[in-house]
């Protein structure tokens, strides 16, 4: 039986090595990552309850980067490049510390990786 996940537990997210330009796109347009994924979750649970999506999904889905138009992933991907240009740099005094999420900059805490997260990346 998998191991039931306890608030304050690290949980682990892998992407696909084929992973659509658009979900990368998104993903690396968020600020806080943990908080937008808790956002989605939170969004599914109040449309369809506490429920497997295991089982309403196909496990092969076609490439998102098909149905968005290219202006909307070139769209994302400037407005991540104008983002990142107004923050200080790392080492700049200005804002040292600023912006930085302390649970990501916690020395020695490793991410807790069960088995059978590893088994749904394959």
């Amino acid at each position: 039986m998998k191991k039931q996940k306890q608030p304050g537990e690290n949980i682990s997210l892998k992407t696909k090595k084929n992973e659509s330009a658009a979900v990368m796109a998104w993903i690396n347009g968020q600020t806080n990552l943990m908080d937008s994924i808790r956002y989605l979750i939170e969004n599914e649970i109040r449309l369809n309850g506490v429920r497997n999506l295991q089982h309403f999904i196909p496990s092969d889905r076609p490439l998102i980067a098909a149905t968005i138009p290219a202006s909307l992933l070139e769209m994302a991907a400037a407005s991540e490049q104008a983002r990142d240009a107004g923050r200080p740099e790392a080492g700049n005094d200005e804002g040292s510390g600023a912006g930085v999420d302390k649970a990501d900059s916690a020395p020695g805490e490793a991410d807790d990786i069960d088995d059978e997260d590893i088994e749904s990346w394959l």
